[in-house]
């Protein structure tokens, strides 16, 4: 394949204004740490908690530039991921942040501006007629068999309810500017996705109805071949002119590269906090800004050699989601809404979430089917699981969770086991009464929703 210069061009262009932006974003974090008594680590991970609503919906909301050129698939995987590293380490959250606004904004504007170009195009059959008949290839609504219902159903969870786990879900909550402010950023940001969504549709819908015969692309299908990952912007390399292609190329990469980053710096945050603070807690601020840089850097190399093992960002998207859901979600659920919930039970419940999804196999890192579920078949080569065995794994976390949170709290406040084996002093938490009134007197206090977002134990 001949090297695309203006898309080359674009692609160096569009990297260069988000490195600079993060850079700029770098320096004002600098000097909020200088003027703030909330800390670097706030700073840094939270954006001092001054992120406001427009700011917040853009940052709340690729590996395409082998499309265009001759340069191999994880090399330009490196080279957006050098990017994304660069800024998110000198700056943090600002820097995500400011460089998500940049991102999102050409992402939105851009597929939009595209779409009416692939429409116009006219080498592919009406997508109204192709939506359920087969013409030069299937439909592209498709069809569900009744033994993979279950399987879908199960998957629409992982990512639906799943990411509401995410760790950088939550820390663009508390990094709002008041408690109001996050509310907005959550049902402004979903509507943003939901109409986002649409041109990336329209587009598969156009590429499902292509000849591609009458293109320089050529048969087989994208499909066929393999790249159905990349049909974004092999759409737009082969069926619009190249001024279209390069604005949406532009597209592509924010998408990609803003969630890049959002990954690197909740990862260092998890690690940072959650670990690092916990086994050296006297650790000065410089120690943990070194920390931080290096967590950064490590997650995102080792985060990238993992694309070796699947192309497909999606994959990994689904991955995630796929062990936030069965793992993350029922220790949340408990947090938040179980009072009994302790460190006994959140151990068990990330022990069976964790074995039994592993039991359960996972293509993409090679594991085999152990737990046979009912309706299991062979196919291809691997098993295919037709229950929801994701939604079992997290519901069995779930109720372990539940359970020997319970049992441990029994066994310690009856005495009946010594208190010197409370190692999660489960006997000296406050009683469900006790916090249920806790929280009632916070939310009494609470009148004023512009106040900042604080810590609160309820």
């Amino acid at each position: 394949m001949a090297v695309h210069i203006p898309g080359l061009i674009m692609m160096f262009l569009f990297y260069l204004l988000v490195l600079g932006i993060g850079i700029w974003a770098s320096i004002k974090s600098k000097k909020m740490e200088k003027n703030t008594h909330s800390g670097q680590l706030e700073v840094s991970f939270l954006a001092n908690r001054k992120v406001g609503l427009a700011m917040g919906v853009f940052t709340m909301t690729g590996v395409t530039v082998s499309v265009f050129s001759d340069l191999p698939l994880s090399l330009c995987i490196w080279i957006a991921a050098a990017v994304a590293i660069t800024y998110t380490l000198l700056g943090g959250l600002y820097s995500v942040v400011f460089t998500n606004i940049v991102q999102l904004s050409l992402v939105f504007c851009s597929l939009w501006l595209c779409n009416p170009f692939v429409l116009a195009s006219d080498v592919y059959t009406d997508i109204t007629k192709t939506a359920f008949n087969n013409t030069s290839q299937a439909s592209w609504i498709g069809h569900i068999e009744p033994d993979d219902v279950w399987r879908w159903i199960d998957n629409f969870l992982a990512m639906s309810v799943g990411n509401l786990a995410f760790q950088d879900f939550h820390q663009r909550i508390l990094s709002s500017s008041s408690t109001s402010t996050a509310r907005m950023i959550c049902f402004i940001a979903a509507g943003v996705v939901l109409i986002t969504g649409i041109p990336p549709v329209l587009i598969g819908a156009v590429a499902a109805s292509t000849d591609w015969n009458s293109t320089t692309y050529g048969s087989p299908s994208p499909y066929e071949r393999g790249e159905a990952a990349m049909v974004l912007p092999i759409i737009l390399l082969h069926l619009t002119s190249t001024t279209i292609f390069v604005v949406g190329m532009g597209a592509i990469a924010g998408a990609a590269m803003s969630s890049t980053d959002s990954c690197l710096l909740a990862a260092t945050s998890i690690f940072t906090t959650n670990i690092y603070k916990i086994i050296r807690h006297k650790a000065s601020h410089r120690e943990l800004q070194w920390v931080i840089r290096v967590s950064i850097a490590v997650v995102g190399i080792v985060g990238t050699s993992l694309t070796h093992l699947d192309s497909s960002i999606l994959a990994f998207w689904i991955l995630s989601s796929d062990l936030t859901y069965t793992i993350m979600l029922p220790q949340l659920i408990c947090i938040l809404f179980i009072r009994v919930s302790n460190g006994y039970g959140a151990i068990t419940g990330y022990v069976v979430s964790f074995v039994m999804r592993v039991l359960c196999g996972e293509p993409v890192f090679n594991l085999p089917v152990i737990l046979h579920f009912p309706g299991c078949t062979w196919k291809d080569g691997v098993y295919i699981q037709h229950w929801p065995f994701k939604t079992i794994c997290m519901l069995s976390a779930l109720i372990s969770i539940v359970m020997i949170s319970y049992v441990a709290s029994f066994l310690f406040n009856k005495d009946i086991l010594p208190e010197r084996w409370d190692v999660f002093k489960v006997k000296h938490q406050k009683t469900p009464t006790d916090g249920a009134k806790g929280c009632d007197g916070e939310k009494a206090a609470a009148t004023n929703e512009n106040e900042p977002m604080l810590e609160r134990d309820c």
